[in-house]
């Protein structure tokens, strides 16, 4: 098997290939790169019926932002709402702190790039931030749960002078029915990850071959195939999946 030049399931080491234990997150922000993708997302979320893709502005975070490593979310701006969404495979209580340094980082570079003045007398509006967790973990967790900044607080306050909320949404099987169903990207994803990866993988014990079965099976079943189109690489259909999923 070859090595691809984008690595999202396969990472490279001493010459070789190997899968990437963390294909869930990189399968997730590549598909979250996708405006109409997003604005699926966005709408099965918050119940509403955008259609125009062109509508999503891409925002978007790299190790440079600041000394933190920045990686695997996404974020997006639709009718002045910004909104971040993170995939995450285990439970992570620290996503509200996470979420204000990356809302802050995105803030600040819009502010650069627009060269606006944060020192002048006029009040300068931005965007609504809205902080989202998708948890596919094999712990069991709630349908819906919130986290909160303030709970990091060395020391508890009733009114925190600033707070940030972040929705978790467990998308599991079975879980948060309804959202799944009004949105064909998170059921692929989801079929993708438990049925194809994860179930592959309890049968071989080899998660490169768990993937590469999926990869097959993805192609087979027309599952996530269209994403294949984006690609700028030129392949065919079957290296076109493998870049992305």
């Amino acid at each position: 098997m070859g090595c691809v030049v984008i690595q999202i399931l396969w990472l490279t080491q001493g010459g070789n290939c190997m899968a990437n234990k963390e294909y869930k997150s990189d399968v997730f922000s590549m598909l979250l790169q996708d405006k109409k993708r997003a604005m699926e997302i966005y709408n099965a979320i918050n119940g509403t019926d955008y259609d125009d893709p062109e509508l999503v502005e891409m925002t978007t975070l790299d190790d440079k932002s600041f000394s933190l490593t920045v990686r695997n979310d996404a974020s997006f701006i639709l009718d002045a709402n910004l909104s971040l969404y993170e995939h995450q495979s285990t439970y992570c209580p620290n996503m509200p702190l996470r979420d204000l340094l990356y809302f802050a980082s995105i803030i600040q570079k819009q502010i650069k790039a627009q060269k606006r003045d944060i020192y002048g007398g006029r009040i300068l509006k931005i965007p609504v931030p809205h902080f989202v967790v998708f948890y596919n973990g094999k712990e069991d967790a709630p349908d819906q749960y919130d986290l909160r900044l303030s709970d990091a607080f060395e020391k508890e306050t009733e009114n925190p002078e600033i707070e940030l909320v972040c929705h978790v949404y467990n998308i599991n099987n079975g879980k948060n029915v309804p959202l799944l169903s009004k949105c064909q990207t998170l059921r692929e994803y989801m079929y993708f990850v438990l049925d194809m990866v994860r179930k592959n993988n309890e049968i071989s014990g080899n998660l490169e071959d768990a993937i590469e079965k999926a990869i097959n099976q993805c192609m087979e079943e027309n599952v996530l195939r269209d994403f294949s189109g984006s690609t700028q690489g030129g392949g065919n259909a079957r290296d076109d999946i493998r870049l992305y999923i």
